[in-house]
């Protein structure tokens, strides 16, 4: 899972099963507007730490670009909680390189299965990488449930 991938739009970026530091994962999620994550350092970091898989996207110079974690039974699914880019490096093949790791480690399992929200990047960004909008489905008609334990959802 770790060496080095050129992307179109970035030269190089190495990647790496390493698990970011606290300060980096904090930057990174609070760069992206993912405050929530940044307001409980230590649920954020037991989160990564207990993922199936995290891989990490990270310059020459060893910054963090990006990182990908998942929970999977590594048989019937595989769940993609988090893919973030640094907004410095996002449209230039991180975000790709990233989710292409993890489809290529996971190819064997059945479901492959994420949430996101209605934006049209995140949306039109999966499809190439061979994702599936439920909305879409008419013939494996498909339909997604999720609860919030902090919110009433409406």
């Amino acid at each position: 899972m770790s060496g080095r991938v050129v992307t179109s739009r970035l030269e190089a970026m190495i990647l790496t099963p390493d698990l970011p530091t606290r300060a980096e994962l904090l930057a990174l999620y609070a760069s992206v507007g993912w405050t929530t994550y940044a307001d409980d350092p230590d649920a954020l970091e037991r989160a990564v730490r207990q993922s199936s898989l995290v891989v990490c996207g990270r310059s020459d110079d060893g910054d963090l670009l990006g990182l990908v974690r998942v929970v999977s039974d590594d048989v019937s699914i595989v769940y993609v909680q988090d893919l973030l880019v640094a907004p410095a490096v996002q449209r230039r093949g991180v975000g790709r390189a990233l989710m292409e790791a993890v489809l290529a480690r996971y190819a064997h399992v059945r479901q492959r299965v994420l949430i996101t929200g209605d934006e049209p990047g995140p949306l039109a960004f999966y499809r190439p990488l061979g994702l599936h909008n439920t909305r879409e489905l008419t013939r494996n008609v498909t339909n997604c449930f999720y609860g919030d334990a902090r919110h009433e959802l409406s």
